[in-house]
């Protein structure tokens, strides 16, 4: 048995073709059925039936040995890279996403890491979480930074979660409008605002969740781009909410031209920041060595909101 075999049946698994899965390993198509045929003939079992129409279909002994030889794989990427790691010089691609409002935690820690590792190639995107979930689960990147909340963590066991901070949703209107010179407000008074709405999962659920307790929201419009959101709110048009990490060091609060302001009387559900990435794909080095300059940089941001 070689490496090459399991990669072949892992490729041909992803693609349902050996035309295909040939292509993409720049390898002739019946070297790679020869070599399957091989492996199926060593280990006494059927691996793959072959179709004209439907092409390569996994048997059910074949959709077992898929996972092994992909954990094989993985293990041994892992080998590779952390005999790499002891090199003086750390390469490749690291590939990353965030929710737009958190984009802001991603520039410190990226300025450090690119410091340390001048040879690895940075990627970074703007998307939903529902698209980073699902760019997650495809391995189209290493990790994803978004909100993590209670119902997320229930209904995605199949992905892992590393919440960074935590902290809970406020609401954010104009220095000049009258509700900036109060220090809370209730879900009551919201009802009476004109709300401008970011256009996020957690976001969306929250207003809801409201919404269904406290009657009907004036929600004047949704949006996914924040510095619009921040224009209108310093503009008067309306206020807005979200959680309080994400907007602590935006330039407008700090220079104390959007006020923040806290929500009482309703419990709030658990919110957080961090990572997401899926469990059954494979945990980069480059990706270990960002998240330890991540978490280096959360710890200085928590502390020194701890002493504000």
């Amino acid at each position: 048995m070689h490496i090459e075999q399991l990669e072949y049946i892992v490729k041909v698994a992803e693609t349902g073709s050996i035309s295909i899965a040939a292509e993409s390993l720049h390898v002739s198509q019946s070297g790679i059925s020869q070599s399957i045929t091989r492996l199926e003939e060593e280990l006494g079992v059927k691996i793959f039936k072959r179709h004209r129409r439907l092409g390569a279909v996994l048997t059910n002994e074949g959709k077992n040995l898929i996972k092994k030889a992909y954990e094989v794989l993985v293990r041994l990427q892992e080998f590779k890279e952390e005999a790499q790691s002891f090199n003086t010089v750390i390469s490749g691609n690291l590939k990353l996403s965030s929710i737009p409002g958190f984009m802001l935690f991603l520039l410190e820690p990226l300025a450090s890491f690119k410091n340390a590792y001048p040879n690895v190639n940075i990627e970074v995107s703007e998307k939903s979480t529902q698209h980073i979930i699902e760019h997650v689960e495809k391995n189209q990147i290493d990790i994803g930074l978004i909100t993590i909340y209670e119902d997320l963590l229930k209904t995605r066991e199949d992905l892992v979660f590393e919440v960074i901070l935590e902290g809970k949703m406020k609401v954010y209107v104009s220095k000049s409008s009258p509700l900036a010179l109060s220090k809370s407000i209730t879900p009551q008074q919201l009802m009476n605002q004109n709300v401008i709405l970011y256009n996020g999962d957690y976001v969306k659920r929250f207003a809801n969740d409201l919404m269904s307790e406290f009657g009907p929201m004036n929600i004047l419009f949704t949006s996914d781009n924040t510095e619009v959101i921040k224009k209108a709110i310093l503009e008067g048009l309306g206020i807005s909410f979200g959680p309080d990490f994400s907007n602590k060091n935006d330039p407008y609060v700090l220079s104390g031209d959007i006020v923040s302001i806290e929500l009482i009387k309703y419990e709030q559900e658990k919110i957080g920041v961090g990572w997401v990435r899926s469990e059954n794909n494979h945990f980069s080095i480059n990706t270990k060595k960002f998240l330890e300059q991540f978490k280096f940089h959360s710890r200085i941001l928590t502390h020194s909101s701890q002493n504000n």
